[in-house]
């Protein structure tokens, strides 16, 4: 297992429109999502603590909020699927 942090540059795409942003990532030698940077001058972060997200600085924070309590449905839906056994 490795000891030290690993970084990685990643293509990510807004949570609300899809647009690509390049991001600078920081993963734990487990894993786990250390830090992020947005290397996109039209892109901003969105804090969530398992993932890298993005979205365009034009986009308002009530989009982002909708566009991720979308994603969240999705989510729910897919592991309760998946929990049934994949119908």
């Amino acid at each position: 297992m490795a000891t030290e942090n690993r970084t990685a540059t990643e293509a990510h795409g807004c949570v609300v429109c899809g647009k690509v942003h390049t991001l600078l990532v920081v993963y734990s030698p487990s894993g786990q999502l250390l830090d992020c940077a947005v290397m996109s001058g039209d892109g901003r972060r969105v804090y969530d603590p398992r993932r890298p997200l993005v979205a365009c600085n034009r986009h308002t924070q009530a989009e982002i909020d909708t566009a991720l309590a979308r994603k969240a449905a999705r989510d729910r839906e897919d592991a309760e699927r998946e929990a049934r056994g994949g119908e």
